[in-house]
């Protein structure tokens, strides 16, 4: 069995988890006007940004000058494993070389990752070297462009290197991997992770992931595909409307979010606090014809749900809540609810449905994580937080939408995400108590 014993999160509502949740408590939005750049030639204007932060403040003195070869993802994943490992009550290299606690042989770390763009200030010099008659030329650019690069340029964008530097930070030397499969890639670290450790390969690993999605590069694409909202630019807080009827789009923007997952034997041992057990995994592809859009049907949420479902031994009338993947798109957000209604026949009617990317936009990577760790703090504190942004249900939508806050305990949570290139996954959480 496994648990998790340590949470870390940097996302739009804050620096720390604490933030996170209680931002999500307060149905506070972290989503306003871009500044990271002029947005006013996009149709979108807004996004989700993190609070301003120094790195330097979260690397040891002695590898600080890592921190010029680190992008804003791995800067954001830097911070979200220091908080989750220090939340654990664990000492690693980075905390305490004297205490170490941790046996690094037998430590994992799986981060999810995606497709980070470059700085264009950096990448701008090199490439008005390489034009030709107003184009760019690739000869040019290997003649010439390319030596206004600096020769360590690729390792601040290549996506390993979030659990690269994270690991070398904490002298993590046990299994590792990165998944680069967009929104869903936080869930499936999380399951790979759970995997490892199951299979006795490691008895403690850190998992999640982190993308920066507030760049020139990424948002354009976003704007082309008529994925971002262009009708809210005035009101960036009403922005992302899962499920809503009046949904016009998502939101995109930065965070990232770790966990630290542990065998139940080596957290009983050392006595930790557990937030909750693992208690399903699933996965599944299904791609659609239209890439840009997730299948109509949503049969790879169903097919992830009912794989989580069928290994946590768990009836749908179990669950006591759902932090689904909702991110705004109007015929996604259908296909979804479709997804999870098979899934979980008319109990999708009953069961709470809490969407966070109203608040904290969709984040791409570490997304699944950020939903994870606010599901644990809801486990822990009996919390579930009210919906923002749909005060008027999407009716193809047959959910149970979180209107008001409700206090309950909650034994059972259901975590659901895709990606627009078919791959689904789904996560169920179990209170320890």
């Amino acid at each position: 069995m496994t648990v998790i014993t340590g949470l870390g999160a940097i996302t739009p509502l804050g620096l720390s988890c604490k933030d996170l949740w209680a931002g999500l408590c307060q149905g506070k939005s972290g989503i306003g006007r871009i500044t990271a750049f002029d947005p006013s030639g996009f149709t979108c204007h807004v996004g989700g940004q993190v609070p301003e932060f120094n790195i330097r403040d979260y690397v040891p003195k002695a590898i600080r000058k890592t921190t010029k070869l680190m992008s804003r993802d791995i800067e954001l994943a830097v911070v979200a494993g220091n908080e989750a490992i220090k939340d654990a009550g664990l000492k690693t290299k980075a905390f305490d070389e004297q205490n170490i606690t941790i046996n690094p042989q037998r430590t994992a770390i799986i981060l999810g990752a995606g497709l980070i763009s470059c700085d264009l200030v950096e990448l701008a010099p090199a490439v008005a070297k390489s034009i030709t008659d107003g184009k760019f030329d690739i000869k040019k650019w290997g003649a010439q462009g390319i030596e206004h690069l600096t020769p360590l340029w690729l390792l601040k964008y290549l996506p390993n290197m979030l659990a690269c530097h994270v690991g070398i930070i904490h002298d993590i030397q046990g299994p590792s991997n990165t998944i680069t499969c967009a929104e869903v890639a936080g869930h499936l670290a999380i399951g790979e992770a759970m995997q490892i450790i199951l299979r006795g390969d490691a008895d403690t690993a850190l998992a999640g992931g982190g993308e920066a999605k507030v760049n020139p590069i990424v948002h354009l694409r976003q704007c082309l595909l008529k994925r971002a909202t262009a009708n809210y630019n005035d009101n960036p807080a009403g922005a992302c409307r899962p499920f809503a009827a009046d949904a016009k789009g998502s939101v995109f923007g930065e965070a990232a979010a770790t966990i630290v997952i542990e065998n139940s034997e080596t957290a009983k041992q050392r006595g930790a606090k557990v937030y909750a057990q693992i208690a399903g995994f699933g996965q599944s592809c299904s791609i659609n014809r239209r890439y840009e859009c997730l299948e109509p049907d949503g049969k790879g949420v169903q097919y992830a749900i009912e794989a989580a479902m069928e290994q946590a031994k768990i009836k749908p009338q179990q669950l006591d809540l759902i932090i689904p993947h909702g991110t705004g798109v109007f015929d996604d957000d259908i296909a979804e609810a479709r997804g999870i209604q098979k899934a979980l026949g008319g109990e999708a009617e009953t069961i709470p449905v809490f969407p966070t990317k109203s608040m904290v936009s969709n984040t791409g990577a570490a997304a699944g994580a950020v939903d994870v760790v606010a599901a644990c703090c809801a486990i822990r504190d009996g919390i579930i937080p009210a919906a923002k942004n749909c005060q008027q249900k999407n009716k193809e939508c047959k959910l149970n939408i979180a209107k008001e806050q409700i206090k309950k305990k909650i034994n059972y949570v259901l975590c659901t995400s895709y990606t627009y290139g078919g791959q689904t996954a789904a996560l169920v959480l179990k209170n320890n108590e």
